[in-house]
């Protein structure tokens, strides 16, 4: 990863790739001039240099087109430049595009290839200049076409990412409006009937004609009020308008919390026992809160479908926390059973997954249902 960020940083002039700088090299040998440098011939070191500064001068063409460009008038002093012409008119309206820089350049390409045409007849100047003029306007409109090309690619490449923003940014107030939208319908339907549950509940255990039926009132009040603590609570996290819900849906939602809510279903006559490690196992908040609602879920489930049938709730903590709720199978008391959502397992094993666990739920010989969800361990 070090090397490919150290070649990026090195070839940065030639947009990070080493075939860009090969082919530059490749143009760069194709511009040097093959006639008479006024060097002796046997002057390796002249010969040499001249090379070199040819190279150079067509290498860093990308990151500065001028060089070329001022390349150009002592190689026609000395020589024909040929090629290197047609390159660095080329590069200067492909890196310049049409501005006062480019024309600059082409009037000076063009004296360059005027002095390199030497020993020209009287008769014989007006033809080359239209020849040059033709053959220099090649990669002139050329270089011109790619830099249009580029510009275009990279408008169309801007209009497309704000659409996207904008795409997102849509998306990201409907869904907000949305949330807005289910705690008011919340608000208005759910907290105003929990409501009248806790009023109705508060006022016959004080008036309840004897003692079991005031410890019964008493528990729904409680277990209404707490629904509706809850609520509100899950209101305000409907209602953030940040991208993180900051508010927590229940104080107690922890594996710590889960003694007091099978308390609280015992204490409504279900018959329920807890067996659990002394103390509790360290588990992040995301976990203990997914172990509390399956929890929660999975006595709910057995309380609808299994109404008076035991339920068995077993912590364990080996090398990953194990939660496991087991209900036997219900009795007949020719009760209505209570109408589930069908969400119930689907929104237990979202919130396992989303934990890093695995749920699995089913039936169990004596026909029962067994709920088990297994957690990592923290450390």
């Amino acid at each position: 990863m070090r090397f490919l960020k150290s070649r990026r940083r090195w070839l940065s002039w030639w947009d990070g790739r080493i075939r860009s700088l090969l082919f530059d090299l490749a143009v760069a040998f194709l511009c040097i001039p093959t006639g008479d440098w006024g060097i002796p011939t046997d002057s390796v070191v002249g010969n040499a240099a001249q090379i070199l500064v040819v190279l150079a001068a067509f290498l860093v063409r990308r990151r500065f087109p001028w060089v070329p460009i001022a390349l150009l008038v002592p190689l026609s002093i000395v020589s024909d430049p040929g090629p290197a012409v047609f390159v660095a008119v080329y590069t200067m309206a492909r890196y310049r595009g049409p501005s006062v820089q480019l024309w600059a350049a082409y009037a000076v390409a063009f004296g360059a290839s005027m002095l390199g045409a030497k020993n020209l007849e009287p008769m014989d100047v007006v033809p080359v200049v239209l020849g040059l003029l033709l053959i220099t306007a090649f990669p002139l409109l050329l270089g011109l076409w790619v830099f249009q090309r580029k510009q275009l690619l990279a408008s169309l490449r801007e209009r497309a990412e704000q659409a996207e923003r904008e795409r997102d940014l849509l998306a990201e107030r409907a869904v907000t409006a949305e949330r807005r939208r289910i705690a008011r319908e919340m608000h208005d339907v759910v907290a105003h009937r929990c409501s009248v549950i806790t009023l109705q509940a508060g006022a016959l255990t004080m008036t309840a004609p004897d003692e079991r039926t005031g410890e019964v009132a008493e528990v729904i009040r409680s277990t209404s009020a707490t629904a509706l603590t809850e609520l509100r609570s899950m209101l305000q996290v409907l209602r953030d308008d940040g991208h993180e819900a900051t508010g927590d849906l229940a104080d107690d939602a922890s594996a710590e919390g889960i003694a007091s809510l099978v308390e609280d279903a015992a204490a409504a006559g279900a018959d329920v026992r807890l067996t659990r490690p002394d103390p509790m196992p360290e588990t992040s908040t995301e976990v203990g809160r997914a172990a509390y609602r399956v929890v929660q879920e999975a006595l709910t489930n057995a309380g609808k479908h299994a109404p008076g049938a035991p339920v068995r709730v077993d912590i364990t903590a080996d090398d990953d926390v194990e939660v496991t709720v087991t209900n036997g199978p219900g009795r007949d008391d020719g009760t209505e059973a209570v109408p589930g959502s069908g969400y119930g397992l689907i929104g237990m094993r979202e919130r396992v997954t989303l934990a890093g666990g695995a749920l699995r739920a089913g039936r169990t010989e004596d026909g029962g249902y067994r709920v088990r969800a297994v957690f990592p361990a923290l450390g």
